[in-house]
């Protein structure tokens, strides 16, 4: 199975092999010796493109002198997932890598937390909304790709329906402002987020116009906290696609941002309150 094309669990696998032999100071052929196996077989597990069983992890654990047991398990859990296909697979090959493996991301999140300039987080659109922003696609999307799009994002907000996982949006007064379809389908919207923002599990707030601490080169990113912090994946957006971090110093330097951005935004009843006087004046425009 060497030439198999890799999941993003298989990468995050061989990332964190690499990053434990790395951290032992061995180099690959090394680490192979200590194994009994090929150096390029240690190269294939640590691209994810050969198989890696638990009782193997656990030998390269072993033999990389890594004591950190829980990152261990976590990573034993990951294993034995990875022949466990989601429900995103219905769209391989129909959408593109990007959606799917934010749905995978998700799906084994203990915890999401996000920030957002330009639009509603996607957890938290109205069915409108999403088409609208989808709509707004350049080059244009033909119909169909929108709703292919559309489906798609909204089958991701089922995670939160069970009121499991704790998800926090920080969200800037830009996005609540924005309007992709007119002030109808905003209003609409924010009040879907005003909604969304009273489940136990969801917070909502927001970071004003004046705020000026915030740096202006995160203008939208989603961290995902795994079973353990070795395990974090950070996504941002871009205009060509999306981009996934899970280094520690990347995933450090985004807590760090998060809290600083926690420090500057509105309370949950503050910001509820904010976005309703938003939901009012745009209401008040169509009404």
């Amino acid at each position: 199975m060497a030439n198999r094309i890799p999941t993003l669990r298989q990468r995050r696998l061989g990332a964190e092999l690499r990053r434990m032999r790395e951290q032992a100071g061995f180099g690959g052929s090394h680490l192979a010796r200590l194994l009994g196996v090929t150096p390029a077989l240690v190269t294939q597990m640590e691209n994810g493109k050969s198989a890696v069983s638990v009782e193997r992890l656990r030998e390269i654990a072993a033999a990389c002198m890594c004591a950190n047991e829980p990152l261990i398990d976590a990573l034993a859990d990951t294993v034995t997932d990875n022949d466990k296909g989601g429900w995103w697979e219905e769209y391989r090959g129909i959408l593109s890598e990007d959606f799917l493996e934010v749905a995978e991301i998700e799906s084994r999140a203990r915890g999401i937390s996000l920030y957002t300039m330009a639009f509603i987080p996607g957890l938290l659109q109205t069915d409108a909304y999403t088409s609208a922003v989808f709509g707004r696609s350049y080059p244009p999307l033909p119909p169909h790709a929108i709703d292919l799009r559309t489906a798609f994002r909204l089958r991701r907000q089922h995670i939160l329906r069970s009121g499991d996982l704790p998800y926090s949006a920080y969200i800037h007064e830009a996005a609540l402002r924005m309007q992709f379809s007119g002030a109808k389908v905003q209003a609409e919207q924010l009040g879907a987020l005003i909604a969304a923002s009273e489940q136990p599990n969801i917070s909502v707030r927001v970071v004003l116009f004046d705020v000026d601490m915030i740096p202006l080169n995160n203008e939208n990113f989603t961290y995902v906290e795994g079973p353990v912090q070795e395990l974090d994946t950070v996504q941002a957006d871009s205009g060509v696609g999306n981009f996934l971090f899970d280094a520690p110093a990347h995933t450090a330097r985004f807590r760090s941002l998060l809290a600083q951005i926690d420090s500057a935004a509105l309370s949950v009843d503050e910001s509820r309150d904010f976005i309703q006087s938003i939901k009012k004046d745009m209401e008040s425009k169509y009404v």
